[in-house]
């Protein structure tokens, strides 16, 4: 029987629905990434640095970071250094410079700059200091770490003389992690005739047994490692110093300080992060583990970190994506672990070309699957984690196989000389494209192949095949773009980065 129109108009209809149902099942089959996102703050402060902005100084001026979470707020306390400090601004507003700045914030993006922990340096640390360097020294405080004991809140800090071995590091308590805050004195003090420099504190406690553990020191000696009182936080012996547990062959060259001490209870290991060479340009963070919180710590290829030989891996060095300037003194970090199981590194990035302005960087931190931790190419900027799917994958990629520096440069007590401040080309870890076709081959007749499962690639570069690499979305931002990132190892223990631009 023939149909007339209006009999067909339903059918009609229901072709064209279902062509659109399957038009947008074939769609969602691609990735929609990247997209366009603008990012949450812009890099170059300067004109935020004179000192009646402070207020704004939410990711600004950030300097050896300790990140913790104190119930639902996340803080940061940092070295007291400033970008076009200005002394006498500073008395004017009545702000106390010199001391730990405190920030803090509810989602890890947006920060809130709360003010300083001290209203002065401690006098004791300062009598210590310049009792030791002919009256001079001790003009701000270094490198606090905090941590919760019981209902208190300890805050470590160091004083020292620059580029001496005369430091002294402290302990002040508060029952708010934003003080007031009551000094309890000396934990370890440092002068021209111990082998160690007291600054860069770091404190774990041991989970089985209730001991604590801090770890310090800097290119003066190597780190070491001292057992404190859980009741006053102080040395558990007196005058203790402690043992030796990393350094490197020439000290007074090879720059090591700025130990970080976390515990994993998954793979039930102790992780030592450190800092390598000068903190204004080719500062990078390597990585040591131990089944134990005071050691001894074995790198990627089992060499034990108070051995002379450098260690491996290397997690963060100096970089340079396209379209950006780049990255400089990507070191001295503090490593946040989330009840939800995530982790995050905080440390400075400086912004080249000229690497004094020092910008917050916060990365996500992942384990990969023998148990070693590689960070995030790029800042995280809130996002959600999702599951990435093959087709997510097929496209262009940027990609830096991250490498240390072996340009010898001239430097004093482990830092750079005046004139010295800027990376040369050959000291920059710079990038390189890819595209990955999605037949699983790449555009220099390498292959890749994506474990859904365990969201990771393999991905071959040149003679090299790059196993396990980690894959999830994140913000590119130096294109202002929401994209997929990856991160790795290679077989040599460095960091291979990498982010879908196309």
């Amino acid at each position: 029987m023939k149909k007339n129109s209006h009999q067909l108009q339903p059918c009609i209809f229901a072709i064209i629905s279902l062509s659109l149902l399957l038009l947008s099942c074939k769609q969602k089959q691609h990735s929609t990434l990247p997209q366009e996102k603008a990012n949450p703050w812009v890099d170059d402060y300067t004109f935020l640095s004179p000192m009646e902005h402070y207020k704004e100084w939410g990711t600004y001026n950030v300097h050896d970071p300790a990140i913790k979470k104190f119930n639902d707020v996340y803080y940061i306390y940092s070295t007291d250094a400033i970008f076009a400090e200005n002394r006498e601004k500073a008395r004017e507003m009545n702000v106390p410079l010199g001391n730990i700045q405190i920030r803090k914030s509810k989602d890890l993006v947006h920060w809130e700059f709360v003010g300083w922990a001290f209203s002065e340096i401690p006098e004791e640390a300062v009598e210590w200091v310049h009792a030791h360097n002919e009256g001079s020294g001790a003009t701000n405080i270094w490198a606090p770490y905090v941590m919760k004991q019981g209902d208190r809140y300890r805050l470590y800090y160091s004083v020292s003389a620059f580029g001496k071995k005369t430091s002294w590091i402290g302990l002040a308590e508060s029952a708010s992690p934003e003080g007031p805050w009551e000094q309890k004195g000396a934990v370890v003090k440092s002068d021209n005739h111990t082998p160690m420099n007291a600054i860069d504190p770091s404190v774990i406690e041991d989970p089985g047994n209730g001991r604590i553990w801090m770890h310090y020191g800097s290119y003066f000696g190597g780190l070491y490692c001292v057992e404190l009182d859980p009741a006053t936080g102080l040395t558990m012996k007196k005058d203790d110093l402690g043992h030796l547990i990393a350094r490197r062959a020439n000290y007074r060259k090879d720059n090591l300080e700025a130990p970080e001490i976390i515990y994993n209870p998954e793979l039930k290991k102790y992780f030592l992060f450190v800092s390598y060479d000068p903190l204004m340009t080719t500062y990078n963070v390597r990585v040591g583990r131990s089944d134990k919180p005071e050691g001894p710590f074995l790198d990627y290829f089992g060499k034990n970190m108070n051995d002379t030989t450098n260690n491996f891996p290397i997690i963060t060095a100096p970089y340079r994506f396209n379209n950006h300037p780049g990255w400089a003194g990507t070191g001295h970090c503090g490593i946040l672990a989330t009840e939800e199981g995530r982790y995050f590194m905080a440390h400075q990035g400086r912004l080249s070309p000229g690497n004094h302005l020092m910008v917050l960087h916060l990365r996500e931190l992942f384990f990969t699957p023998d148990g070693w931790p590689v960070v995030s190419p790029q800042r995280y900027a809130g996002e959600a984690e999702r599951v990435v799917s093959k087709q997510d994958i097929t496209g262009e990629w940027e990609l830096i196989r991250i490498r240390e520096s072996t340009y010898e440069r001239q430097l004093e007590a482990g830092q750079i000389l005046w004139g010295e401040g800027s990376l040369k080309e050959e000291e920059w870890n710079n990038s390189f494209h890819l595209y990955l076709n999605a037949d699983g081959t790449t555009s220099d007749n390498g292959t890749w192949n994506f474990t859904k499962k365990n969201q990771t690639i393999s991905l071959s570069l040149g003679k090299d095949t790059i196993r396990n690499l980690y894959i999830f979305a994140g913000q590119d931002w130096e294109n202002q773009k929401h994209t997929l990132l990856l991160t790795g190892l290679d077989d040599e223990g460095r960091s291979v980065w990498g982010k879908r631009t196309k």
